[in-house]
């Protein structure tokens, strides 16, 4: 059976398309599309992706943002990565106890997207 090896791009409404852009590059690292072939798209690093469907008692969570969808970026360094936003005044939700997968902390980005930061 064939099947998809990877998530190829990942496509969302935004209010203010290139402000939002703008902001993952800046505070996450995550680069723009690239406008020619020269440019290098950004590139995740090898690892585990969750595809979760949720259901109606998940709807407006911690783990979806205002218009249902939320994301989660795996990070090398969640203190680092916290201390960094954080120092941007961005506020950043750390969870208290690390579960048996990693630690996580939560975000939103100025579009009130729910972002979530995993260290496994």
């Amino acid at each position: 059976m064939e099947r998809v090896n990877g998530i190829g791009g990942f496509f969302f409404r935004a209010v203010d398309a290139d402000g939002l852009a703008s902001w993952y590059a800046e505070h996450l690292g995550v680069g723009p599309v690239p406008g020619s072939d020269d440019e290098q798209a950004w590139e995740q690093a090898a690892g585990a992706t969750a595809f979760a469907p949720f259901g109606e008692e998940h709807w407006g969570g911690p783990e979806l943002g205002a218009g249902g969808w939320g994301i989660n970026f795996r990070v090398d360094d969640l203190d680092a990565m916290v201390a960094q936003l954080r120092g941007a005044g961005i506020e950043v939700e750390v969870d208290p106890e690390a579960s048996s997968i990693g630690r996580f902390a939560q975000l939103c980005d100025p579009e009130g997207n729910a972002v979530q930061l995993w260290q496994p």
